[in-house]
């Protein structure tokens, strides 16, 4: 019987190794290195290297500021534009929980009035938007998350690199659902 493992080379260390070689003692490896970004799957770097292409001097029109980012997808094989929803959604999801709707500013959550699920949303994105450092800094420290900010635009980068690509309406659904509340155990008390 044959097992496949798939796992990224910044991942190896000596520890995985170890582990691999315990479990399979008699195994053989083989190595495929994909040098080729076209034919690998979209990293996780190669996601956020498309996040810090967003134009941020073009600020006040939304679809100037993700043209940049919206062109690198397209250029590339239609398996990115699917997996960079996948990524995005994942974020996206990681961020939807009531720790951070608390510190969202004016609108911010509250138990007894409106809450615009639109806007969390919206406001979960401009985390994404603004790169990796401040993703991670307000996934580990809510109260860092942007106050009355928002960027709706980078939910439609992925269906305008596809039909930008393919001439066809996007019509995936990404591996995380992100809409406001789905994620049930960010939300519980």
């Amino acid at each position: 019987m044959t097992t496949g493992l798939k796992i990224p080379m910044r991942e190896i260390s000596e520890s995985v190794i170890r582990d691999l070689k315990e479990m399979y003692p008699d195994a053989e490896v083989n190595i495929e290195l994909h040098h080729d970004r076209n034919k690998a799957p979209l990293s996780e770097a190669y996601f956020w290297e498309i996040i810090s292409l967003l134009d941020w001097s073009k600020e006040g029109d939304d679809e100037a500021v993700v043209e940049p980012a919206i062109a690198r997808l397209a250029s590339g094989p239609i398996r990115h534009i699917l997996e960079f929803a996948d990524i995005l959604s994942e974020k996206l999801y990681a961020l939807d929980g009531r720790r951070y709707a608390l510190q969202s500013g004016e609108d911010a959550w509250s138990p007894d009035r409106y809450f615009s699920v639109d806007n969390f949303l919206y406001a979960r994105c401009c985390v994404i938007a603004n790169g990796e450092a401040f993703f991670k800094d307000v996934l580990d420290d809510p109260e860092k998350m942007p106050k009355d900010r928002s960027f709706e635009e980078l939910l439609y980068i992925p269906s305008q690199a596809y039909q930008r690509k393919t001439g066809r309406k996007y019509a995936y659904t990404p591996a995380f659902p992100f809409e406001t509340f789905s994620n049930i155990s960010g939300w519980e008390s």
